[in-house]
């Protein structure tokens, strides 16, 4: 065959396999504006430190847990990087990808010295709006059908306080508002804060009758599905299932915290995206549903009580079959789901100490009584002047402003003479005797001849005006407290126990999250869907990364404060993570 006949079959044949290859559809990159994928969900657990899951993992059943640990990309080492662990913080910091100096969120309520030196407000408290579609016993009474009892008025909740935006917030402006976006959870708070400020709706339960409602932030009235929800029998389903009684108005408090709180939050997921149609918009979809009831429970029992694992075990199975119907409706190709949690959890005090632990259960109120005393010797004597606002909140201790300032004291002097004064008055608490520490205290100067009960002591205080000029360690943990600073027009004093030590009256009476050390902070963070590499990863990775990671991989821009980085190593070749239908 001659050169030229050769060149021309040659030639015949490239232009067939680059004309096959052009008709060929190309592979195409995730992208929130093309509907790939066509639904994000991000599950939050309320309380649930990371290492739950090895902790119960070879009882795990199904595709539950195991869906992440098994086929997803599951990080082991999670903390939270500051160190005000409640719930509206970092439910906030799930959706910003920032933490409270960006997000403006510090605890789940505050003195807001604008707003009220009477009462706290929540941190999505909002006048300007009211509650939708109450139960009777609950419509205000400006409202038709109000009962002659109720109250004048039901405040609303929005993300007023909210001062960044979260993944929700990107997705809708690069879509110009076709993304719907919602969140789900028992808790007003951690419905809203996850979802950002332009989210379509936030639902969550009247913690009376345990329907769901809403604020008119989002709507004047309920959906029609979700109306439906309200009177499907659900309600009195989850109350059976809990052995609680059906015409109870406790449905929080006695519901809530078991495991048919999980499920009824599920199945009102489901409604929901049913109801909304979504994943079925052209464009990327976001749920973020935030499951209470472990918060609920785990605060009474502790994360090592029978309780706490029945609980897991059942939320294990709740999510294989929420995993179920999401592929059944929405298929699982076209999904990319997320794992994670607010905070974390010490374990009670009492059982702490039983192991040698130096843990303590502190009186705050006892603290706030004596520093007061201390205050009154100093500036008013004779009086009994409060100079502290009540109701103790660590890890803030809030100062009236109005007393020092009536007596001509500034707020750097204020904020000096509580700090100064803290130690000593935490120091003077004795707890209550523990069971298993029975003997008589040494006389003084003698050895003891058994375990000393653990002594309540404070590991550092931090005025404001020290937070707000940076004033602090050059360390991680001047990190931590810097990340946790915002102000709301109040003087206070930021104070840290000593590790497992926290306010409470009795050693055994519960347990709480609110610190920066690390049990209060490390939650699991895991993700499965089509571009993420199946594995366990051991680098140190934190909660902001997630918001981070999805804009990244959606195409759109990254939350307005968000510190995150996006979680590489888990993310397939692009070529391999791209055939999402």
């Amino acid at each position: 065959m001659s050169f030229s006949s050769r060149f021309v079959k040659a030639l015949a044949l490239g232009l067939v396999v680059a004309a096959l290859l052009f008709a060929l559809p190309l592979a195409a990159p995730a992208q929130a504006y093309v509907g790939r994928p066509k639904l994000i969900v991000v599950i939050v657990i309320d309380q649930f430190r990371g290492d739950y899951l090895n902790r119960d993992r070879d009882k795990f059943k199904g595709r539950g847990f195991k869906l992440f640990m098994d086929e997803g990309a599951w990080f082991t080492d999670c903390y939270y990087d500051y160190a005000n662990t409640k719930t509206a913080p970092g439910h906030a910091t799930i959706g910003t990808g920032a933490y409270t100096d960006g997000h403006g969120i510090d605890s789940n309520e505050w003195w807001d010295a604008s707003r009220s030196f009477d009462v706290q407000v929540s941190s999505v408290e909002d006048e300007r709006y009211r509650l939708v579609d109450l139960p009777h016993d609950s419509i205000p009474a400006n409202q038709p059908g109000a009962p002659p009892t109720a109250l004048n008025f039901v405040v609303g909740a929005s993300p007023l306080n909210l001062r960044a935006t979260t993944f929700g917030d990107e997705l809708r402006l690069a879509t110009q508002g076709r993304a719907r976006v919602y969140g789900v959870s028992l808790k007003d708070r951690a419905a809203i804060l996850p979802v950002g400020q332009s989210a379509n709706g936030a639902f969550w339960i009247d913690n009376a009758s345990g329907q769901f409602t809403t604020s008119t932030y989002y709507m004047e009235h309920l959906p029609e599905w979700a109306r439906a929800f309200n009177t499907s029998g659900r309600i009195q389903q989850a109350e059976r299932e809990a052995n609680v009684d059906t015409a109870t108005t406790q449905f929080y408090d006695l519901v809530g915290r078991t495991p048919a709180a999980n499920s009824y939050e599920l199945d009102f997921t489901k409604a929901l995206i049913t109801g909304e149609k979504l994943g079925q918009n052209g464009v990327t979809d976001e749920v973020v549903v935030s499951l209470s009831a472990n918060d609920i429970q785990g605060h009474q029992f502790g994360p090592d009580s029978d309780s706490e694992e029945q609980m897991i075990l059942s939320l294990d199975r709740d999510l294989d079959s929420f995993f179920g119907w999401l592929d059944q409706n929405v298929g699982l190709n076209n999904v990319w789901l997320a794992l994670t949690a607010d905070h974390g959890i010490a374990p009670i005090p009492g059982e702490a100490a039983k192991l040698g632990i130096h843990a303590v259960a502190v009186d705050m109120d006892k603290v706030y009584d004596r520093v007061n005393a201390e205050l009154n010797e100093k500036h008013s004597k004779g009086q009994h002047q409060s100079y502290l606002l009540p109701n103790p909140d660590l890890p803030y201790i809030v100062l009236d402003k109005r007393a020092f300032k009536k007596i001509g004291v500034d707020e750097a002097t204020a904020e000096n003479e509580v700090a100064e004064l803290l130690p000593d008055a935490v120091a003077a608490q004795n707890p209550n005797p523990l069971p298993f520490l029975t003997g008589a205290q040494p006389a003084a100067g003698q050895p003891s001849e058994q375990r000393l009960p653990p002594a309540p002591r404070v590991q550092y205080v931090y005025t404001r005006l020290q937070l707000a000029d940076g004033q602090l360690p050059p360390s991680q943990w001047g990190e931590l407290l810097a990340h946790s600073y915002t102000s709301h027009g109040n003087w206070f004093v930021m104070m840290v126990l000593d590790a497992y030590q926290m306010a409470g009256g009795s050693q055994f009476g519960g347990t709480n999250h609110f610190s920066p050390w690390s049990y209060d902070r490390h939650v699991p963070l895991a993700f499965y869907g089509a571009p993420f590499k199946p594995g366990e990863y051991h680098e140190l990775v934190a909660p902001v990364d997630m918001a981070v990671t999805f804009a990244s991989l959606a195409g759109v821009n990254r939350p307005s404060a968000a510190v995150g980085r996006v979680l590489t190593e888990a993310l397939k070749p692009m070529s391999a993570s791209s055939g999402q239908q």
